[in-house]
């Protein structure tokens, strides 16, 4: 009996479920108070979430002991703290934001021509305009207003605070139009982006490991007031650990639609957060404003293999000889093959070519080869759809 209570008790620390989501002990968390004297270098604390001036926090950190200071500072406050911390006029000279805008707005109008472009992961299809890879395009657009916009020490001081040194940078661009409704609560990238039958299957510390991974960013590229719908945010919700499965339960969709806090932003402002943070795009109330903002997505140095393996190649290999196999392995050894050959994760891709159809990520090169097993198809189909997949993914 012993033996079975420790067991029980072991696999209820290791697997976290939905259904053990418990919002009393969320609600401890949430409903802390964002003290301004832990925090030396922040000026205010508004709605629960610190405010830096970004020029006194860069003048603290012209020193190595001062930059140390502060990069300790921001890390806690997107780890224990409230897990949201705006740098206010992170660009004093918002003429290089207005000259990135026109490139943005072109790139949109483009899309709106060629009936191309992305939708949101967690709004209505139309509710936005999208431009995926909005780094990699506005650099190719103008690598000189790219270079004044990224060698922004702000940027930079936030994403080493919390990821370290020699980050990786990604953005995406979201221009909620008037009327544009809100998104739902979200966690982000990368088991945000998952369902509850997946996020299930990972151990609970892959759910502490996930939001050190990334760190998501929002630069402002016009002012928003209230009635335009910044960004909705409910401050220390990134501590709960089960918090990715805990938002696909309607009790803490409503808490969170009750206890949310918003807060205004002007142009040239950054708004940084742990990824783990409740938070969603609110409702564009406004009659004219075009909100803008440009979506960072900085990711850890250490997401990625030691090794570069062509696994395309893999696998158009391995297709045929389990063809073959098939009744001398088990189904279940066979899944064991495909997961060490194929790419079993639908990131990184090209989201205008390959969006999240049916679900929040899109088709996985070992999920087309399951699939392509499970149909009988030809080797030559396969390896076919393996080069249309992989073709898709590129810039």
């Amino acid at each position: 009996m012993k033996t079975d209570n420790l067991q029980i008790m072991r696999a209820d620390r290791i697997w976290l479920t939905e259904d053990s989501c418990d919002l009393d002990d969320f609600r401890a968390l949430a409903e802390k108070t964002t003290d301004l004297a832990d925090y030396p270098h922040a000026d205010a604390v508004e709605k629960n979430i610190l405010i830096y001036d970004s020029r006194k926090v860069l003048a603290a950190a012209a020193t190595t002991d001062g930059r140390r200071a502060v990069l300790a500072e921001i890390c806690e406050a997107f780890g224990e703290g409230p897990g949201v911390v705006v740098f206010k006029h992170a660009y004093e000279d918002t003429g290089i934001i207005d000259r990135a805008s026109t490139i943005f707005d072109e790139i949109i109008e483009e899309q709106h021509r060629t009936s191309s472009g992305g939708g949101d992961h967690f709004a209505k299809p139309g509710a936005n305009d999208r431009i995926w890879n909005s780094l990699e395009k506005h650099c190719l657009a103008n690598p000189e207003n790219f270079a004044e916009y990224y060698c922004n020490a702000i940027v930079a001081l936030a994403s080493e605070a919390w990821l370290g040194p020699s980050y990786q940078m990604t953005a995406q661009v979201n221009r909620v139009n008037p009327g544009g409704a809100a998104q739902s609560a979200h966690r982000d990238y990368h088991l945000g982006f998952q369902s509850s039958a997946v996020i299930e299957q990972f151990p609970a510390h892959v759910h502490k490991l996930s939001p050190v991974l990334t760190l998501q960013g929002a630069v402002a590229h016009c002012d928003m007031p209230l009635e335009s719908g910044p960004t909705l945010f409910l401050p220390h919700s990134q501590t709960y650990v089960p918090g990715y499965l805990a938002l696909k339960r309607q009790e803490f969709r409503d808490y969170f639609d009750k206890h949310h806090v918003q807060l205004p932003l002007q142009k040239g402002d950054i708004v940084f957060f742990n990824p783990a943070l409740f938070h969603a795009a609110g409702t564009n109330r406004s009659t004219d404003i075009k909100r803008v903002a440009n979506l960072l997505q900085v990711s850890s140095a250490f997401g990625r293999a030691m090794e570069t393996v062509d696994r395309e190649r893999m696998s158009g290999k391995l297709f045929p000889a389990l063809k073959a196999l098939k009744g001398k392995l088990s189904d279940a050894e066979i899944t064991n093959a495909v997961a060490s050959c194929a790419e079993g994760y639908s990131f990184p891709t090209n989201l205008d070519r390959d969006p999240p159809l049916g679900g929040l990520a899109p088709k996985t090169q070992a999920q087309l080869m399951h699939e392509a097993l499970r149909e009988g198809w030809s080797d030559e189909a396969f390896v076919r759809a393996l080069r249309e997949q992989a073709a898709k993914k590129l810039s």
